[in-house]
C-alpha cells in the first residue's frame, strides 16, 4: 500500500486527525444519544481506561542507522496476503453515524485494501453489504442466537456471499452494563438499527410469522442475548462449516487452549472496546500471554484501544499478527462518510510507517522483534 499523495494531504490538514479531536468534531456532528453510545462503555469505564493506559505503560528503544526506505508492511492470513496489517472490526448499527451505513464502510475497506468485518446486528445484510464491494475480503462477525439453527443459517448466508471468515464475539452473550444509555433510556436496536440481517433471514421470518416473538423488535433483542454460549456451540459451528473461525473476546489463556483443541483458526484478544464487562484488564495487557500458549499455532489478532498507528506498532510489537480498528473508522463515517472512514485508515497506516521508519525497522517481522519496556 503506497502512503497518501499530496491530495490526500491536503485533505488531512482540515480532517481532525488527532483521535480525542475527532471524537469532539463528532460530538457536535450527530444525536447525543448517538454519540452517547458510541463513546461509551461498560460501568464506570475502567475497561476503556485500562485499554488506553496499557497502551501508556509500553515504551521501545529504537535502533537506528537502517535502511527503512522501502518499508514492508504486509501481511498474510489464511493464506491471503494484505499489504497492511489492519483489520476493520465489526461495529454494529453503522445507520447510527450515517446513512450509507455499512456499504460505505466496506467500500472504504476495499480501497485500502484493507479486511473488513461485518457485524450481525447491522443495519444492512449481508448480502447488501458483499454486493457493495464483491471482490474484496470480509468476515462475517456472529452473535449466536437463542435458536441454533437462526445462527448457522447466518452463517451458512455468510458462506454463500462470499465472506471468507467467521468471527464468533463471545464476550458478548448478554448486553454490558452501559451507564449512558440507560441515562439517555437509548437503545438503539429499539429504534431499528439492527434490521439488516434479521430482517432477510427466513428463519428469523418464520419465527415472527409463527408469532414466537411480539415483533421484529423483541425477536432480535430475545436473540442477540445468549448466555447459554459454551464451548458446545464452538464445536458445532466448528461442524457447521469449512470457513477459518475466529474467537472474539479472548483475554485468558486457558480458553486460548481450548479454542485451539476444539480446531478454532484464530483468536482476536478484546475487550469489546470497554463496552461490554466493566474492570477488565486491558487487552494489550492480556496479548503477551494469549501470544505465548497459542505459540504460532493459529494468528492471534488485536482489538480494543487502537486510536493510532503508534497504538498498532505497540500491539504489533507485544506479538499481534493483526490490529483491528473499530471506533475511530466509525467516527471517520460521522464526520465525512466513506471519504471520512478512509481518511482515518489512512491516516493510521501513514502513522505506522513513519513509526516503523524512526524505530529502525523495515517490516512486520523486523517490528516484532523489537522489544517493549513496560512501566512497574
Amino acid at each position: 500500500m503506497q502512503r497518501s499523495n499530496d491530495a490526500t494531504t491536503i485533505v488531512k490538514e482540515v480532517f481532525p486527525v488527532n483521535f480525542n479531536d475527532l471524537q469532539e468534531a463528532v460530538e457536535q456532528k450527530i444525536p447525543k444519544p448517538n454519540y452517547d453510545y458510541i463513546k461509551g462503555g461498560a460501568g464506570s469505564g475502567q475497561t476503556m481506561r485500562n485499554n488506553r493506559q496499557a497502551f501508556e505503560s509500553y515504551s521501545f528503544i529504537p535502533q537506528l542507522l537502517n535502511d527503512t526506505s522501502a518499508v514492508n508492511t504486509s501481511i498474510t492470513l489464511f493464506g491471503k496476503t494484505h499489504p497492511t496489517p489492519f483489520i476493520f472490526a465489526p461495529v454494529g448499527m453503522n445507520l447510527l453515524e450515517h446513512p450509507d451505513g455499512e456499504p460505505a464502510v466496506v467500500k472504504a475497506a476495499a480501497k485500502l485494501k484493507m479486511p473488513y468485518s461485518l457485524s450481525t446486528v447491522s443495519s444492512y445484510s449481508l448480502e447488501e453489504v458483499a454486493s457493495a464491494a464483491p471482490e474484496h475480503t470480509k468476515f462475517f462477525q456472529l452473535y449466536w442466537s437463542e435458536e441454533d439453527e437462526l445462527a448457522l443459517n447466518m452463517v451458512s448466508r455468510a458462506e454463500a456471499a462470499g465472506y471468507e471468515a467467521i468471527i464468533l464475539t463471545i464476550d458478548t452473550t448478554v448486553s454490558g452494563w452501559r451507564e449512558g444509555d440507560r441515562k439517555n433510556q437509548f437503545s438503539p436496536i429499539l429504534h431499528g438499527y439492527a434490521k439488516g440481517n434479521y430482517l432477510q433471514d427466513p428463519i428469523f421470518l418464520k419465527d415472527l410469522e409463527n408469532g414466537k416473538y411480539k415483533d421484529f423488535v423483541d425477536g432480535v433483542l430475545r436473540n442477540v442475548n445468549h448466555p447459554h454460549l459454551n464451548w458446545s456451540h464452538v464445536e458445532k459451528l466448528r461442524k457447521h462449516t469449512k470457513l477459518p473461525i475466529l474467537l472474539k473476546g479472548v483475554l485468558h489463556p486457558n480458553d486460548a487452549v481450548k479454542a485451539l483443541e476444539i480446531g478454532v483458526n484464530g483468536l482476536i484478544v478484546s475487550t469489546h472496546g470497554g463496552r461490554q464487562l466493566d474492570g477488565v484488564i486491558g487487552s494489550l495487557d492480556a496479548l503477551p500471554n494469549i501470544v505465548k500458549v497459542v505459540g504460532g499455532q493459529v494468528p492471534v489478532l488485536f482489538d480494543s484501544g487502537i486510536y493510532s498507528g503508534l497504538d498498532a506498532f505497540k500491539a504489533l510489537a507485544l506479538g499481534a499478527d493483526a490490529v483491528c480498528v473499530g471506533r475511530p473508522y466509525v467516527y471517520g463515517l460521522a464526520y465525512a462518510g466513506q471519504t471520512g472512514v478512509e481518511t482515518v485508515m489512512s491516516n493510521f497506516y501513514d502513522e505506522l510507517v513513519t513509526t516503523m521508519q524512526l524505530a529502525g525497522v523495515s517490516s512486520i517481522e523486523s517490528l516484532q522483534k523489537i522489544e517493549l519496556i513496560q512501566r512497574g
